[in-house]
């Protein structure tokens, strides 16, 4: 491959969205798919979809993850990103327990 073309790959364009088309990949974005994982994984789903099978062992382990990256990341967020992880782990903790304890 050329370098022109890795650096086209490489290249993030304007509205945040890379060469693709995907959305650019930070820190946020990381934890909201971690976060939307783990409610698949609990079993939640849109209305009118068809729900999702529960695995709620996979869905606690998710939810590990986590905690595990808000621990080690701990002094180095942003304060957007801390109130992002925390207000996440936080809702998907409360659902948890209401699927394992009702």
């Amino acid at each position: 491959m050329s370098d022109d073309k890795h650096e086209s790959m490489d290249k993030t364009a304007a509205d945040g969205t890379a060469s693709g088309g995907a959305p650019e990949i930070d820190f946020i974005t990381f934890i909201m798919s971690l976060a939307t994982s783990a409610l698949i994984q609990l079993g939640e789903h849109e209305e009118g979809v068809a729900a999702p099978q529960e695995d709620l062992p996979l869905a606690k382990q998710t939810i590990e993850i986590l905690g595990m990256l808000h621990e080690k990341t701990r002094g180095n967020l942003s304060s957007d990103e801390g109130r992002v992880i925390e207000g996440v782990l936080y809702d998907l903790r409360m659902r948890y327990l209401q699927k394992t304890r009702g």
